[in-house]
This record gives C-alpha cells, sequence and structure tokens, in this order.
C-alpha cells in the first residue's frame, strides 16, 4: 500500500511539533516538511479553537495543498462546522486523538476517500441544513446542478459516511469510476470537499 504523505498545519509550535512527532511513529505515515506541503495527501489541522486566525491559516493551508484536512479541535462553537467544512475538512476529533490512534486511522481514511464526523456534529449540520433549506436557493445553487439518479445515490452513500471503496463495492464499479462521479458532484455544487457537497445536498433536500 502506498504510504500516504502529511503535512500540519498548527499555529502553536508545541502543538505542530507534538502532532508532527505522533504522525512521524505511524507505520505507512510519511511526514513531509513545510517546503513539500504542497505534496501532501492529506493535511492535518491541529487547534486549540477556531478562531479568525486559526480558520484563516487552515484555509490558507487548504488552498495551496487541495487536499483532504483532519482537524484536531477541542472546543468547536456554533457555526464552526460550516466554516471547517468550507476548509475541506473531512474529519474532526479532539487533540487527544493524535496520541491514540485515531489520528493516524482518519489521515488514512482521508487518503482513501473517506469522511468521518462526530455525530453530534452531524446533528448540527441536518439541523443547518433543514434550516437553509426553508429558504429561497440561489439559482447557481443545487437546483442548477442537474445532477443525475447515480450521482444523487453516490451523494447519498457519502452521507452514510461510505468510503470510496465502499460505494465502488455497492454500485458493483471501480473505484476511480466513483471518484470521477464525486468530482463531478463537488464541480457541479461548488462544493471544496465531500462533506460540504454533502451539506448542499442536505440543503436543497434531495438527500
Amino acid at each position: 500500500m502506498k504510504d500516504v504523505q502529511v503535512s500540519v498545519c498548527a499555529l502553536d509550535p508545541i502543538t505542530k511539533a507534538g502532532v508532527s512527532s505522533c504522525l512521524a511513529a505511524e507505520p505507512g505515515l510519511v511526514l513531509l516538511p513545510p517546503p513539500q506541503q504542497s505534496r501532501a495527501d492529506v493535511v492535518v489541522a491541529a487547534f486549540e479553537r477556531l478562531s479568525a486566525g486559526e480558520v484563516q491559516a487552515m484555509r490558507a493551508t487548504a488552498a495551496e495543498v487541495r487536499r483532504p484536512v483532519v482537524l484536531l479541535v477541542n472546543q468547536l462553537k456554533d457555526g464552526d462546522l460550516l466554516a471547517a467544512l468550507d476548509c475541506r475538512v473531512v474529519s474532526i476529533l479532539p487533540r487527544a486523538a493524535a496520541v491514540d490512534g485515531r489520528m493516524a486511522h482518519a489521515v488514512r481514511c482521508a487518503a482513501a476517500g473517506g469522511a468521518a464526523l462526530p455525530p453530534n456534529l452531524l446533528g448540527q449540520l441536518v439541523e443547518h441544513a433543514e434550516r437553509l433549506h426553508r429558504e429561497l436557493l440561489e439559482p447557481s445553487g443545487l437546483v442548477g446542478a442537474n445532477l443525475e439518479p447515480r450521482q444523487v445515490e453516490v451523494l447519498r452513500m457519502m452521507a452514510d459516511g461510505l468510503d470510496t471503496t465502499e460505494i465502488a463495492h455497492s454500485l458493483c464499479c471501480s473505484e476511480r469510476t466513483v471518484k470521477k462521479i464525486i468530482s463531478v458532484i463537488t464541480t457541479r455544487l461548488r462544493a471544496r470537499s465531500r462533506p460540504h457537497a454533502v451539506a448542499h445536498a442536505m440543503r436543497a433536500g434531495v438527500i
């Protein structure tokens, strides 16, 4: 299996050193130095909370690397979830996950196309989507996306937490085909990540 190349985003140097050390000790994970972070398969962002500075740093890194982000954070306020999804975050864990194996597992899942949000945060996302669904959708939103039934089916599977391999098995097709379908979905929905695409679909009541 190919090694997963990982970069770390953290404002606190002690946090960055600690997370980097934990990642470097994991088999199959290759920690990249800052000058090479654009080559990363996954970004691990670690913060105590998501204030404006943290979100700005994570957004800048996500824009440069354009790969899924695993977020380690201890405090998450109302509204932080959508800001995180906007920064390509696919998994959210407490910072303690850096030392108990959950971070490494989330990184490998993210590299394979998976995503995992805690149940309480999924509940927040559903509530937010339902609130937005009551509002008027913009013409540039999902209404004009013209999603095909197969693409909607893939969206539903993504919402259920299935990764690329599981979706491919369920649809009896290759992982490459699933990745192409997801790429089309995210492009049409103007989404930055898979959870972001799911949020758009939930907003329009498609899933």
